[in-house]
């Protein structure tokens, strides 16, 4: 019976690991229009990639690659564009085809922002996750009953949360996107793409590609010296499962622990600096400890980045980051290396850049 288990649970393993690998693909591919959606339309970009990671199978499902419909909205009679037909909750139901997978996002905010009984969502905060999922639920979008926990799953899975609140900090500082200028070179446009049903989700062939250096990267979260404009949410949120403030230049150190009911000690200790009367810069300020491990495998270094900053950025302990890395305390780091956030695997000796 063990025998039989063991490559079982390998398979299980590999398949797993897949699937995240498919998600963090897709992540990367649409977080910028995700992003660009929420500041025309109000929907949260976090609920928008984690509803575009259920609904197209993280951009493999038969829908998406044939008809770029990633978010499974059916033809309903306003619809004048082309139409596919797709066994859902009936057979051969009528969906909508898009051009690109652009279209879809687009055409997702308009379905919500324009059906009555979505409306109450809008009046919800855009970082009220648990409110959008249920919300969804509540009026008709997907009939499993765990949809609003499938939803919330992949969030945090991901750390999703970020996306939104990028949006709300870009929407206080640029002016509004215009979705139709927006581009990418991802090749999903075609409608006569072959697809094996029974390895969706982990064959190379259909695997997602990357955006042109056209979209703008902007790391989750991260203080880069160079970015001046840089704005994070007001009061606590959340980064990598653990609370976090971001506060000025001058602020004072023993009122901070105060304000939080921590002893001066422990901010310290939880944030890697030494004892200071007040703040000697912009910082982020953990009020708890942070974890062992990042949201995501490895960070690749910014300019202006040090050890230090990537590990308040990513909401990691500064001596795991050594750990992992093989790293000094202090050690010089390189603008476009990888540093491992995971204990990487027993092959990798060093960073890789």
């Amino acid at each position: 019976m063990k025998k039989m288990l063991i490559p079982f649970l390998l398979v299980l393993s590999l398949l797993t690991q897949a699937q995240k690998e498919k998600a963090e693909a897709y992540i990367s591919a649409y977080k910028e229009v995700a992003i660009l959606e929420m500041m025309r339309s109000g929907v949260p970009a976090s609920i928008k990639l984690a509803q575009g990671i259920l609904e197209s199978q993280s951009g493999e499902s038969v829908l998406a690659l044939k008809s770029n419909n990633h978010f499974g909205i059916k033809c309903k009679t306003e619809w004048t564009g082309p139409t596919t037909y797709h066994d859902d909750d009936e057979k051969g139901e009528c969906f909508r085809v898009y051009e690109n997978v652009e279209q879809s996002y687009k055409d997702h905010s308009d379905f919500l922002k324009t059906r009555p009984h979505y409306a109450f969502l809008f009046t919800l905060d855009p970082t009220d996750f648990d409110g959008w999922a249920k919300g969804l639920k509540k009026a008709g979008y997907a009939t499993s009953n765990t949809y609003p926990q499938k939803l919330l799953k992949v969030i945090n899975d991901y750390q999703l949360q970020q996306y939104t609140l990028q949006a709300l900090a870009r929407q206080k500082n640029d002016p509004l996107p215009d979705i139709n200028t927006f581009t990418t070179s991802i090749e999903t446009s075609s409608v006569k793409k072959e697809v094996n049903p029974s390895i969706q989700g982990i064959s190379e062939n259909n695997a997602m590609q990357f955006p042109s250096k056209e979209i703008s990267e902007i790391p989750p979260l991260s203080i880069k010296k160079t970015e001046k404009t840089t704005v994070y949410p007001d009061g606590i949120f959340i980064i990598n499962q653990s609370k976090v403030v971001y506060e000025k230049v001058g602020k004072s150190v023993l009122s901070l622990a105060n304000q939080y009911d921590l002893s001066l000690s422990k901010l310290l200790e939880y944030n890697d600096i030494a004892e200071m009367d007040v703040l000697d810069t912009d910082r982020l300020i953990f009020l708890e400890k942070k974890l062992k491990k990042g949201a995501r495998e490895f960070h690749i270094v910014a300019i202006g980045e040090n050890l230090h900053d990537i590990s308040q950025a990513e909401g990691i302990r500064y001596e795991s980051i050594l750990e992992y890395n093989h790293l000094k305390k202090g050690a010089a780091i390189a603008v476009g290396e990888k540093l491992w956030l995971h204990a990487p695997s027993a092959s990798i000796s060093k960073p890789v850049k």
